[in-house]
């Protein structure tokens, strides 16, 4: 009776430390682990086995181990053997999601199958999680294994370079954070009031003008110069200036832009981590760097305007394009550029924050108004974007805008991103439109991560555990409507994000959170768990370089 206890204690102990062996975020459909002791074991001899269509997801792993480990492993297309191997190969055979892959391995080989490249490169980065997070000559794999696909088909990350500008090695860098958590979609803020930063070669004197503002405000919004003072955060993204309010600036020069070149180079970058870029170029507000450039396209076309120099400026800036057919023929040839540089279907226009006041303020704005038949300023808004949409559908491509859009009558074709709350969303998903979820409260990473913080962030906590907890999709809608809510978004601003230190201790680790509820089955979901593997992934983000809080490691 003895011995029966202590073999099924035996069992249990084996059974329990494979499980902590494997920590996988964000965590696959289905995973069996091995009690088996041999594992597999990567060292100088290891091939992977991978033929040349393959190549974008060998040349990651192989990179990948050779950064962080220093070992070097050959990439080998025709060879035959079946053990020290890491077999890459795309197979129809049981699989059903496009983006599906299986990963299995053992003593004498690692094989990852998928019915796609995208599947293929998702398996690559579940065997990145399993390797080990300290650098060593052999790294041991555990065998395990894994049936995997994405809940949703929309995971997406967004990076503000207007308020604060990035070079294109860190853009870079940005990009493979995305990889590593599988998240496909790449939205890059890179027009705003603070800074235009996308070469236009019609109109050079928006990155001679536009990228360059002559100052930031000091500390907190609304810039009193109160950069010292710890502990507090905005009570809102969407501030109006007080009247009254002492605006000091540093005076710094900032600004920069990308190339066509640069941005080509970012695309293809992208690209092979199967990651699309969605542009956004801002309108009809949040133009103020474009009228800096050419204030004809405003509705005070004899003001002097500038690139702006603080946030939260909606009523008491003029920060708004005219509908006029002017600034439609600059916006065609600006999108027309855009859309011949990023392979994306989607384009990104804004449409947020844009208030009536300088519409109905201005005679030539009423005039349009009333030559269109419209009513309100709201329907001048919804006017502005069908419009914009018209030409973008004309080149073949859809629009997505912030839930602002959805004033004055959605456009026939547009996906709405809901970020004041989910309303916006639901409202898009009625109508049959697809919705992408980003609500402010959980999903704006420039929002501090803890109740106090001891540096400048914006608006009130979005907790680790309140990220991780949310549901995409609304429980008032039906099952038909549910459908259109394409998936979810998490978005970094960067008033108060000026490096990529800063980028990183903002971004981690609720980018681990998102991956997985994008990712993995809502009934998998399980915050004690999550915490548990978060523990693994920190001395991997160790090893990487990644800065986060070590708060996370006091728990």
């Amino acid at each position: 009776m003895k011995k029966i206890i202590f073999l099924l204690l035996s069992f249990t102990f084996c059974y329990n430390l494979s499980a902590q062996e494997v920590n996988i975020i964000p965590q696959p459909v289905s995973m069996k682990t091995s009690l088996s002791t041999e594992k597999f074991i990567i060292d100088k001899n290891t091939e992977i086995i991978s033929n040349d269509s393959l190549s974008n997801s060998a040349l990651f792993l192989q990179n990948y181990i050779q950064k962080y480990y220093d070992l070097k492993i050959q990439i080998n297309p025709n060879s035959t053997a079946k053990k020290n191997t890491i077999k890459l190969e795309i197979v129809t055979r049981l699989l059903k999601s496009s983006n599906e892959y299986e990963l299995i391995s053992n003593y004498e080989q690692v094989v990852i199958y998928a019915n796609s490249e995208n599947g293929l490169f998702y398996g690559v980065q579940t065997l990145i999680q399993l390797l080990p997070q300290v650098k060593a000559e052999q790294l041991i794999i555990p065998s395990v294994s894994i049936t995997d696909y994405p809940r949703f088909d929309y995971r997406g990350m967004h990076l503000d370079v207007s308020r604060h500008f990035f070079d294109v090695e860190f853009v870079k860098q940005y990009i493979d954070y995305l990889a590593l958590h599988k998240m496909n979609y790449f939205h890059w803020h890179l027009t705003d009031d603070h800074g235009w930063r996308i070469e236009i070669k019609k109109y050079p004197k928006l990155t001679e003008i536009g990228a360059w503002r002559n100052g930031s405000i000091i500390g907190l919004w609304p810039g009193k110069g109160n950069e010292n003072i710890k502990y507090q955060v905005l009570p809102t993204a969407i501030n109006i200036t007080p009247k009254d309010a002492v605006i000091k600036t540093d005076g710094i020069k900032h600004g920069g832009f990308y190339t066509q070149e640069q941005i080509k180079d970012v695309i293809n970058y992208a690209a092979k981590r199967y990651i699309t870029i969605i542009p956004e170029i801002e309108m009809p507000a949040h133009s103020m760097a474009v009228l800096a450039a050419y204030p004809e396209l405003g509705t005070e076309p004899n003001k002097k305007y500038t690139v702006a120099e603080t946030w939260g400026m909606m009523n008491k800036y003029n920060n708004v394009l005219q509908a006029s057919d002017t600034t439609f023929k600059f916006l065609e040839n600006v999108l027309a550029e855009v859309m011949e540089l990023f392979p994306s279907p989607y384009i990104h226009i804004g449409g947020d924050e844009a208030s009536k006041v300088w519409w109905k303020q201005s005679a030539v704005s009423q005039q349009i108004m009333k030559a269109n038949n419209l009513k309100t300023e709201s329907e001048l808004q919804s006017y502005f974007i069908r419009r914009i949409e018209k030409f973008v559908n004309s080149k073949g491509k859809t629009i997505i805008g912030w839930n602002e859009i959805l004033q004055g009558g959605l456009a026939p074709n547009a996906v709405v991103m809901s970020w004041q709350g989910e309303k916006g969303g639901i409202e898009a998903a009625k109508q049959y439109h697809k919705a992408i979820m980003t609500p402010e409260n959980k999903m704006y990473f420039n929002h501090a991560q803890f109740v106090k913080e001891d540096s400048l962030t914006a608006g009130k906590p979005s907790l680790l555990a309140d990220v991780y907890n949310y549901e995409p999709i609304p429980a008032e809608l039906d099952a038909e409507q549910a459908k259109y809510i394409w998936g979810g978004q998490g978005c970094l601003w960067t008033e108060y994000v000026t490096n990529p230190a800063k980028v990183q201790y903002q971004l981690f680790p609720r980018l681990d959170a998102l991956s997985e509820i994008l990712w993995s089955p809502k009934e998998k979901k399980n915050y004690a768990d999550f915490q548990k593997r978060l523990k693994t992934q920190f001395k991997r983000y160790d090893l990487i370089g990644i800065e986060y809080s070590k708060k996370y490691l006091e728990n």
